[in-house]
């Protein structure tokens, strides 16, 4: 993939927002001189100062470098007070905002003068290795669909998505993270209650399972392929499987019907 050929702004370097703005740069996607972000707070912008990004404390100086794509990236209860301060300048942009249960219907109302998207990046797009779900709004070309996947493809993986398949989306992939974590918390803590040393198990766990992502990525063959190659008839592996998977299954599925029905809490609140 080519150097991102258009400027990208973000509203609000937090923890997202400054990871994707960051990202740009340190993936080789974006030169600095393509990447400029704003927050009030000058020490969430000096990571970004020393990769040669332009910072600025407040969005309408920023907006005044005439940027091609902005990145909306503060929580979905202070983005109308946000965006409607610098709406005009908005105006004639592609606007994609990452908040969480805003609605198209909604960014659009805000925002009635521009091309809006919607995305859903999760937080391993701070190492290069996150997962996009990018959704266009009824205004936004070809172009701007583009654009938003490009940009966030820089950050890991990026797939349009229907929003009708957005909250489906974070309860799995965003909420993810989490889930991968405690797995991974859980495989370490029987480790240790059964005699291995708390730093060497964590260690090995984690490589382990980045190995196994690496292989399945890169391979792309079907999990199940997968685990069988692990599982010899009558094993370990098969004596732990036939243990932990109804119950894994059951609770992935419990998650994210939980995490689905907090979506739609908090989008009726």
């Amino acid at each position: 993939m080519g150097k991102i050929n258009f400027t990208v702004a973000v509203i609000g370097a937090g923890a997202m927002g400054g990871a994707i703005a960051s990202g740009l740069v340190t993936s080789g996607a974006a030169d600095a001189s393509h990447v400029m972000a704003c927050n009030p707070s000058p020490q969430k912008l000096v990571p970004l100062d020393e990769k040669g990004v332009a910072t600025f404390a407040e969005a309408s100086q920023m907006l005044g470098q005439d940027p091609d794509v902005v990145v909306v990236a503060v929580k979905p209860q202070v983005l109308p007070a946000v965006v409607g301060e610098v709406s005009e300048q908005l105006a004639g942009r592609t606007v994609i905002s990452i908040a969480a249960g805003v609605s198209l219907a909604t960014l659009e109302g805000l925002l009635p003068k521009s091309r809006v998207v919607r995305a859903m990046p999760n937080l391993p797009v701070q190492v290069l290795s996150g997962a996009t779900a990018v959704c266009p709004g009824t205004t936004a070309s070809e172009e701007d669909v583009s654009r938003a996947v490009e940009l966030f493809s820089a950050l890991g993986v990026a797939k349009v998505m229907r929003e009708d398949q957005l909250d489906a989306e974070g309860a799995v992939v965003g909420c993810g993270p989490a889930y991968v974590a405690l797995f991974a918390d859980a495989l370490v803590r029987a480790g240790v209650e059964r005699g291995l040393p708390a730093a060497d198990c964590r260690e090995m766990v984690l490589a382990t399972m980045r190995g196994v992502c690496a292989q399945l990525l890169e391979s792309r063959e079907h999990p199940r392929a997968y685990m069988e190659k692990v599982t010899s008839p009558g094993g370990t592996t098969a004596a732990g499987l036939r243990a932990m998977e109804p119950e894994l299954v059951q609770s992935a599925y419990a998650a994210t019907d939980a995490a689905l029905a907090r979506t739609r809490e908090l989008a009726n609140a």
